[in-house]
């Protein structure tokens, strides 16, 4: 099904041809940031422009497709990636705007806080590298363990500093995590995994990332559009009531805005 998508909305992307000065091509991943952009779409069309949005369901390929000048735009990154997708590719590419953010939560189907956490308690956690670090990041913001700061954003087990209460950190595949909770003290889970499993992040987790953490969402753009009309134009239509008052209705809480 995966492939199937992706091949769709390259084939949407290399028959539509070239947009023209008032339509815009937009990458996103299907879900929230999806949804999001329709509503955007609507008030953007007020203001005389149009919006043609491809989903993606791979991470590379939209800002592949940006690069090569196939989409205009793209909306589903947070900047940390965006960022590594610069150093690693080479890609020419710069955000524009900050979307929304999505809080990691911490559950537990065994403790009603943090404070309840027992010496030696295990807590699961992603295993890549992005989402494990931006864990263990939660987790010290949480003053339950200390990381070596020279490591940035880009932290793992190995970076505890300080772990007072011997904590045992169990990584698993981000899609796993929510299975693990009957396994685990806790897990610290991205919130599309989160609401896939049912779980309700403004309910159901007993601790939440900051909502002005670095994982802020971004729409990126080519560096030579940055200064465009047409890009003033969309985020204009983004950052408006309606679309704030879309994600609060639609999303409860799971998704914040981050303007």
């Amino acid at each position: 099904m995966k492939t199937l998508v992706l091949a769709a909305a390259l084939a949407a992307i290399f028959s539509a041809g070239t947009a023209s000065a008032d339509t815009i091509k937009i990458g996103v991943t299907p879900g929230p940031h999806a949804q999001i952009m329709e509503k955007v779409k609507e008030v953007a069309a007020e203001k005389g422009l149009d919006l043609e949005i491809l989903e993606f369901s791979d991470y590379v390929v939209p800002n592949q497709a940006l690069a090569d000048g196939d989409l205009q735009a793209n909306s589903f990154q947070h900047q940390p990636y965006l960022d590594n997708q610069v150093a690693d590719r080479g890609f020419e590419l710069v955000s524009v705007a900050q979307t929304v953010n999505f809080p990691m939560g911490i559950y537990s189907k065994k403790l009603k806080s943090l404070e309840e956490l027992a010496d030696g308690a295990t807590i699961s956690i992603p295993n890549d590298p992005t989402n494990g670090g931006r864990a263990l990041l939660i987790l010290a913001d949480k003053g339950l363990i200390k990381l070596n700061a020279e490591a940035g954003l880009k932290v793992g087990p190995a970076d505890v500093t300080e772990n007072p209460m011997n904590l045992e950190f169990a990584e698993l595949d981000a899609a796993q995590l929510p299975r693990s909770l009957d396994d685990v003290d806790a897990s610290v889970i991205n919130t599309n995994y989160a609401l896939e499993a049912g779980l309700d992040p403004g309910k159901d987790s007993i601790a939440r990332e900051s909502e002005k953490a670095p994982y802020i969402n971004v729409i990126a753009v080519r560096a030579v559009d940055k200064d465009a009309e047409w890009v003033k134009t969309l985020v204009e239509a983004y950052h408006s009531q309606p679309v704030k008052d879309f994600i609060a209705a639609e999303f409860k809480g799971a998704v914040v805005p981050a303007w």
